[in-house]
């Protein structure tokens, strides 16, 4: 990633005090450096319909499991945090069929209106206009991205993930990935995801909103499921989506670890 046209990224939208007061502020110039080195974008307008249609194209030409898992496996030891997503995108997208969005309405809408996307949990709408994908990169760059199962991200991820060269795993990164499943393994059964969240805090280098964010990856992409979604949340209820109801009881999919992370493990 070109630093200059991350560090314009960057400050468009932070500054030493947190969020930047009345919105992103760029100017032309540093807009247009950052855009020609693929760090920031043109306002997207486009129909749900060409955002799936997008989506299914990547996967089937550019996106494969074992480029997801590696990609993510090497974010690990090296704070790529950007690369972490890849995981809970390729997930949430893999069986993700050609449809429109009034194609099959969703009976109990939780994500979207649109049946498909909502049975995949994503957050679809049927038209985006003038939609900001800079906003969404700050955040995957920063912490590794929050608006993680929104289908406009997800595209925005898998274009990444497709330019994206082969990456090594390290036997760091091996390491690290059994230390964090050994975590799960120590969490009490009415620990939440805060509790292991603390756990993760020595196994990968990271602050508490980077585990955050792998916290909802691995939830998002099914290794971490909760058994009773009628639990009462615990905290504020906006610390997490995907992971709001995960108990220590409930442990890890082993099936889906073995699904992706089989010869790691």
């Amino acid at each position: 990633m070109d630093p200059k046209a991350k560090k314009i990224l960057m400050n468009a939208f932070w500054t030493p005090g947190g969020w930047r007061a009345g919105g992103a502020f760029y100017t032309e110039d540093e807009f247009l450096y950052a855009k020609s080195k693929g760090v920031m974008f043109d306002p997207l307008t486009c129909s749900h319909d060409e955002c799936v249609r997008k989506i299914k194209e990547l996967h089937e030409r550019h996106i494969t499991k074992e480029k997801a898992v590696r990609t993510f496996l090497h974010s690990l030891s090296t704070r790529k945090v950007y690369l972490r997503s890849a995981l809970s995108t390729y997930a949430l997208t893999r069986d993700l069929p050609i449809h429109t969005y009034a194609q099959r309405p969703a009976e109990q809408p939780g994500y979207s209106a649109c049946g498909d996307c909502n049975d995949s949990r994503l957050l679809a709408d049927e038209h985006y206009t003038g939609k900001d994908l800079n906003v969404l990169n700050f955040e995957r760059i920063k912490w590794g991205g929050v608006r993680l199962n929104w289908l406009v991200y997800c595209l925005m991820d898998l274009e990444f993930l497709a330019k994206t060269e082969e990456l090594e795993v390290t036997g760091e990164d091996i390491t690290i990935l059994r230390q964090m499943f050994e975590a799960v393994e120590a969490c009490g059964d009415k620990d939440a995801a805060r509790q292991l969240e603390k756990r993760w805090k020595d196994v990968f280098p990271s602050n508490k909103y980077e585990r955050d964010v792998v916290l909802e990856i691995w939830g998002y992409a099914g290794l971490l499921q909760s058994q009773d979604d009628y639990r009462k949340e615990r905290g504020r209820g906006t610390d997490f989506m995907s992971m709001a109801t995960w108990r220590g009881e409930d442990g890890y999919s082993r099936e889906l670890a073995e699904y992706y992370f089989g010869e790691y493990l």
